[in-house]
């Protein structure tokens, strides 16, 4: 399979675009040749103003499986036992995360079957994510004695602390339904459902100003780590600028009048 196989693009008239994970055999491993088409495909298109919306999806029983350990095992035949070579990938990796969340455009996970370890970190970082009922998720690195750190950064941010924990120290498998009492992700639906209900929410998304979008994104996870004063002190000054925005004035007239806003994406 070429490299470029392994993630398939496709953006509709909607201005939704679906990323699939499309490496099967290797049950959607974050390989060195995904995460660079990842990393490409994210930051391609928080630049392209014809995608208002990222559907992120994958072929075959496992939504991503995490790392793929037969390389980062090949990985340990440096004279450094592989210090400079995890380095590598896993820094790789957290960029990978960082782009789906500095995206500004929403990314919906679209989850078919089984996430596991960087697999669920995956899930855990789109800002929100839409289940086949038989999907499941976890943290499973304690069992082959490898903690999943990197993964425990984005479920950390996404379900309470003690949910985090739990998943993180046992490496127990998660059923889609717990997933949503846990808050991992939003709902799970009939696995023929899956990819309507997904697609309606992002159809629903993506008619909205990708101005007023992008600045919502971006302000939601810059605040949450703030202080609560500085956080009001902050989403005061974005929602100024918001008010001062094209599209802003545009959508509150419309609304006096009573019609459909035109967006402008300013």
């Amino acid at each position: 399979m070429l490299k470029a196989d392994i993630l398939t693009h496709e953006l509709d008239a909607d201005g939704i675009l679906r990323l699939t994970l499309n490496d099967p055999a290797r049950r959607n491993a974050l390989s060195e040749a995904m995460l660079s088409e990842l990393a490409a495909a994210f930051a391609g298109a928080a630049a392209d103003p014809a995608i208002r919306v990222i559907v992120f999806a994958a072929k075959g029983p496992a939504f991503c499986a995490g790392h793929d350990l037969k390389e980062m095992t090949a990985g340990r035949s440096g004279s450094d036992a592989g210090r400079a070579y995890f380095a590598q990938v896993l820094t790789q990796c957290s960029g990978v995360m960082q782009g789906i969340v500095t995206c500004p455009k929403p990314v919906i996970a679209e989850v078919t079957g089984v996430a596991t370890a960087a697999g669920c970190q995956l899930v855990a970082s789109c800002d929100l994510a839409i289940a086949a009922d038989t999907a499941t998720f976890s943290t499973p690195g304690v069992h082959i004695g490898l903690f999943c750190s990197t993964p425990m950064v984005a479920l950390s941010r996404n379900v309470a602390a003690k949910h985090a924990m739990e998943m993180l120290l046992t490496g127990d498998m998660i059923p889609a339904d717990r997933a949503v009492e846990m808050g991992l992700i939003n709902r799970s639906v009939a696995i023929d459902d899956l990819r309507d209900t997904t697609m309606e929410l992002a159809r629903k998304i993506a008619s909205k100003s990708s101005m007023t979008l992008a600045t919502g994104k971006r302000a939601f996870y810059a605040q949450r780590d703030m202080t609560l004063s500085d956080a009001y002190d902050y989403a005061t000054q974005v929602m100024v600028d918001n008010m001062l925005a094209r599209d802003a004035e545009e959508g509150i007239g419309a609304f006096i009048a009573k019609r459909a806003p035109a967006w402008q994406g300013a």
